[in-house]
């Protein structure tokens, strides 16, 4: 389920229960439309009210997340090559950049971290929505069923078709990987990384009511997204975020 809002990007009503302490959105090739952006290439930068600080880093397709847990400044540098971000800090809004990889926004409800996530098949298969849960689980005392988790628009099963080394890599850390994959006549398959990044939350205790699956498949839906798949191009992308906001009582 999911909603678009009039700056062209997509809410997920997971997360919009949290409205009053949480801001996110998952973006289209048409937004969003908020702060300094540059829609072709998916960047929101800190020159809005509603956005003062915005963390984008270097996206490596690992599964290495970087927590930040202290005051951060506008342009603070931060090397490295990062695929997924978590804070506890307000007003941080952390944004990743996609077009067919998943990306994936975390709000603990418990403890108030958020965490984006960027999840191609290469993290998606070594684990990075697990691995990032379990690092909010170490640096915040996480509590797994108090996570809300929002999977976003991606390559959806209808198209996106794997070779044999992605499936070698799936099966040798995934034992359930026969779940997510249709064999195709032409000794490919079609993998469905939404429901693998799915099945790998509630493997760790993510409860079900809390994970939210948005149906958009970037691939076979030009008219709303870029795909690098389709296109064979990765120098448009999309943005999506989340942040921590203020609450005044």
């Amino acid at each position: 389920m999911s909603s678009m809002n009039a700056g062209k990007h997509l809410l997920n009503p997971v997360l919009t229960q949290a409205v009053r302490s949480l801001t996110h959105f998952f973006g289209t090739r048409h937004g969003p439309v908020v702060g300094d952006t540059r829609e072709d290439v998916g960047v929101v930068r800190a020159k809005h009210p509603e956005y003062p600080l915005v963390i984008q880093v270097k996206q490596v397709h690992g599964t290495d997340a970087l927590v930040l847990d202290s005051p951060m400044m506008v342009n603070q540098e931060l090397p490295g090559g990062w695929d997924a971000l978590i804070t506890n800090q307000s007003e941080v809004l952390l944004a990743v950049r996609t077009a067919d990889c998943v990306p994936v926004l975390v709000y603990d409800s418990g403890r108030h971290i958020v965490a984006a996530i960027h999840a191609g098949w290469r993290g998606s298969v070594q684990g990075i929505v697990p691995a990032t849960l379990h690092r909010m689980q170490e640096c915040f005392d996480t509590q797994m069923e108090d996570v809300l988790m929002a999977i976003g628009p991606s390559a959806g099963f209808c198209c996106y078709e794997v070779d044999e080394p992605v499936i070698r890599s799936l099966r040798a850390s995934y034992q359930e990987w026969a779940q997510v994959v249709v064999p195709r006549d032409t000794g490919k398959v079609r993998l469905n990384l939404r429901e693998l990044i799915r099945c790998q939350a509630l493997d760790v205790g993510v409860p079900e009511h809390g994970i939210g699956l948005m149906s958009f498949c970037t691939i076979c839906q030009p008219d709303l997204f870029y795909s690098y798949r389709r296109d064979g191009s990765a120098n448009k992308t999309m943005v999506s975020g989340i942040m921590l906001t203020r609450v005044t009582c």
